[in-house]
């Protein structure tokens, strides 16, 4: 099935989406499996082997624990926060698992063969989930990689996922891989880049379901902000930082005492995206729903120039409920197609190509998105993500202890900020451009593959060995 806006945008829980949500959707597939081939009455043990950046990080970014929940049958996009504590503190007290949600099997975090050195040849998220008989007879096996932003793949399965692929793209209306296919689309259609994306988007949804389903996107979004604004004291996991959101949101409404609840006072706006970039990412370090975007550790982005275009950009009309939402609707279309130019092209797994693939193809996606509400052509909307993406290349995933907070947290603060830029200065232009989007892509993919594997996602090189954690 092509890529569409609803992969790229998906409701799941944090800190991970590649280290917490790719695995409890792999575990979820696995006891979904099992269940339908009627021998999950049959099953005495349970083995799980996690290899590589899933075995190195797993621990700081929830992998066991959402993997222990997807083997009961949760999925991601599916279970609220209250379940996931209820359901982990059940596990923990107990020392059992729900298997597929109604096996009971002694089983826990405690009990997962972790191979950090491993690398498994399709990618470095790999795990293998094994279940056998009382004789030890295997009953089913399956090794699962997570690609990044939750989307997962089977082992035996790669060339034909990408068959299929391949396939369905040739089906959609006005089918794009590269950056000039899409322009030209544009070109030849007279459509901007939202709307080619809307009209792939149409070939499987209603218009109604389309904009209803972005729409419903955004307000999880927003509710991830307001959940985390209401939470106060130290983020989970040992390194003891402090949560900044709620305080610097109680300084901003200060500033604007003198006016209506609704006002905010333009020279803070940069204030108001750092606040939004960092309430969406500390609520994700904590364990909380967010929309990956297209990442977790880069989903503060999006929302965060989101909110700027819809309260801070010159020139922009929101003054009716309607109009915010179409601004929603035509920002969040324009970016999901740029991020399908990075998953055809190149990688949004931190774990493979290092941060530049998460936060990178984040602040590229929101400059376009940007771009494009703000009346820009494809071309302009096209240099927008180009520039965005240009001055992420290289950037290193380097977790300190493992945990989606230092640098992860103010690292999409900063590229809100670079978005927002970028997008200005490609408005500022008339889209002609020496450099082109499919040249940065091209050289984030490369520059990810020459990328010592101590700065993707493994915990053993740059600030995470460099800093001490307590």
């Amino acid at each position: 099935m092509a890529v569409g806006v609803f992969d790229l945008f998906s409701i799941g829980i944090g800190p991970s989406s590649s280290h917490t949500v790719g695995p409890m959707r792999a575990a979820a597939v696995f006891a979904e499996e099992l269940k339908g081939s009627g021998a999950l009455d049959r099953v005495a043990s349970l083995r799980v082997d996690l290899y590589g950046s899933l075995a190195a990080t797993g621990q700081g970014h929830g992998t066991m624990t959402a993997i222990l929940l997807g083997l009961e049958g949760f999925h991601p996009e599916k279970i609220l926060p209250d379940e996931v504590e209820e359901r982990l503190a059940a596990i923990a007290e107990s020392g059992k698992l729900q298997l597929a949600g109604s096996v009971q099997l002694p089983y826990g975090v405690q009990d997962m063969v972790l191979r950090p050195l491993t690398i498994l040849p399709r990618h470095t998220n790999g795990m293998t989930f094994t279940v056998s008989d009382a004789a030890g007879e295997v009953l089913h096996r399956a090794t699962f990689f997570s690609v990044g932003g939750g989307f997962i793949v089977r082992e035996g399965e790669e060339d034909a996922a990408l068959k299929e692929l391949d396939e369905s793209k040739k089906e959609l209306p006005l089918p794009f891989r590269t950056a000039a296919e899409l322009l030209g689309r544009c070109q030849s259609k007279g459509l901007s880049i939202g709307e080619i994306m809307f009209v792939n988007e149409r070939d499987s949804r209603s218009e109604e379901e389309i904009r209803a389903g972005l729409l419903h996107i955004y307000s999880v979004m927003e509710g991830c902000v307001e959940t985390s604004l209401k939470r106060e004291g130290l983020l989970p996991g040992g390194l003891k930082v402090r949560r900044r959101a709620p305080d610097w949101h109680e300084r901003l409404l200060k500033e604007s005492r003198d006016h209506d609840p609704g006002y905010r006072d333009p020279k803070y706006w940069q204030e108001w995206v750092n606040l939004i970039a960092l309430a969406v990412n500390e609520e994700n370090a904590s364990g909380g729903r967010v929309v990956t975007a297209p990442t977790n550790g880069a989903a503060g982005i999006i929302p965060a120039v989101l909110y700027y275009a819809l309260h801070f950009a010159p020139g922009m009309d929101v003054a009716t409920q309607q109009d915010r939402d179409d601004v929603v609707v035509k920002f969040l279309l324009t970016a999901a197609a740029v991020g399908v130019l990075y998953k055809e092209q190149a990688s949004i797994s931190g774990a493979e190509v290092g941060c530049q693939g998460e936060v990178g193809s984040a602040s590229s996606m929101a400059a376009a998105g940007l771009a494009e509400v703000m009346g820009g052509t494809p071309q302009q909307v096209e240099n927008a993500a180009e520039i965005a993406m240009e001055h992420n290349l290289g950037l290193t995933c380097d977790p300190i202890g493992g945990l989606v907070q230092i640098p992860c947290i103010e690292r999409n603060a900063i590229a809100a900020a670079k978005a927002i830029n970028a997008a200005k200065m490609a408005l500022w232009g008339d889209g002609t451009h020496r450099v082109s989007l499919d040249e940065v892509i091209v050289t984030m993919r490369e520059t990810g593959k020459d990328m010592s594997s101590k700065y993707k996602e493994t915990a053993m090189g740059g600030l995470a060995v460099n800093v001490v954690e307590c």
